[in-house]
């Protein structure tokens, strides 16, 4: 029965990614379930997890600072 073996597959990958979202919380990495999954899917297909970490930190210090300089735009428009 394809069908049943695949919903398997869908049971045990959501709660893989169930608890990799505990962990993740658990660590402070304010990883939402679908980036989580995003990012497992990247490493299963052969990613660098290191390197995949390195970016994930660089986009998100990209986005701080894009975020401080709308707000000081913002502001010197008032």
């Amino acid at each position: 029965m394809p069908g049943d073996e695949r919903s398997e597959k869908q049971a045990a990958a959501q709660q893989a990614v169930d608890i990799l979202h505990e962990i993740s919380t658990i660590l402070n990495c304010h990883l939402d379930r679908r980036t989580l999954s995003i990012c497992i899917s990247m490493v299963e297909n052969g990613v660098n997890p290191e390197a995949l970490a390195t970016v994930v930190k660089e986009l998100r210090k990209e986005g701080q600072e894009a975020q401080v300089e709308s707000s000081a735009a913002a502001a010197r428009r008032r």
